[in-house]
């Protein structure tokens, strides 16, 4: 077996008693700026909320959105996201402008129920740039951005061949 210096000097680590746990949490706790406990036990005052996305979906009324809505899921929780909801417009890729679930998924960032729009490719905004950019700019003017997932397989679309 082998042993490492902090092993050497100090013996196998020991494993975390309540006590530790708690003062390990309340040092989390200030350093994200939530009030720890007393060392009388009362409950902490104020939590953190965990930030919010909704996912949108774009395909044609008879497509699988299932791969790319559990792409979104995961992701999300990678980053310890929740999810608002999930929101598909099922009539194709017609311009963004025309479509209501995106204007629903942007509406949600403006009520301030996510503070993200995730989706998986920038293809589902829009395939045309001058589109696409303009659904970003309401997005951060409603007070939120747009999160694409496969950024590098957008990004080789958009360069030159």
């Amino acid at each position: 077996m082998v042993r490492t210096d902090s092993e050497e000097r100090h013996g196998p680590p020991s494993p975390r008693t309540e006590g530790d746990r708690l003062r390990r949490r309340n040092l989390a706790d200030a350093a994200s700026g939530v009030q720890p406990d007393t060392p009388h036990g009362s409950a902490q005052v104020s939590r953190i909320e965990r930030f919010r996305a909704v996912v949108y979906l774009c395909g044609a009324p008879n497509a699988d959105l299932t791969a790319p809505r559990r792409r979104c899921t995961e992701y999300a929780e990678t980053l310890g996201w929740s999810i608002d909801g999930v929101v598909e417009d099922r009539d194709g890729l017609n311009p963004p402008d025309g479509r209501t679930g995106l204007q629903e998924a942007i509406e949600r960032v403006a009520e301030k129920r996510a503070g993200a729009v995730l989706t998986p490719s920038r293809s589902m905004i829009s395939p045309v740039p001058q589109e696409y950019n303009e659904i970003a700019r309401k997005v951060e003017s409603a007070g939120g951005f747009l999160q694409i997932i496969d950024v590098a397989c957008a990004a080789s679309r958009d360069e030159p061949h």
